[in-house]
């Protein structure tokens, strides 16, 4: 699972066997459609997996995550990633009394 960042300060998260090849497939401009207009890109992130399923799942996980969450993972800063998971909305059954 890897994540880049493109030249307009979006990420990118995918999954790939072959990870260099897959960076310079988007490097090219032949990888996906929101990384081909958006070049260059640079790999800021990557997690390695025994099965190309658990990256796939894991990419698919991280996808949803906010932007400030997957910060968060890029910097190293896994404590924060459960902070950053909770709901704060005033709705939240947690701030309720």
């Amino acid at each position: 699972m890897y994540i880049l960042e493109c030249n307009d300060g979006t990420y990118y998260t995918g999954s790939t066997k072959y990870l260099k090849r897959r960076v310079e497939e988007h490097q090219n401009g032949i990888g996906a459609k929101h990384t081909k207009s958006r070049l260059p890109i640079k790999l800021i992130y990557f997690e390695e997996f025994n099965r190309i399923d658990y990256a796939f799942n894991r990419e698919k996980q991280v996808q949803r995550w906010s932007r400030k969450k997957k910060e968060a993972l890029i910097a190293g800063q896994f404590k924060k990633l459960k902070d950053l998971a909770e709901c704060k909305n005033e709705s939240d059954f947690k701030n309720h009394k």
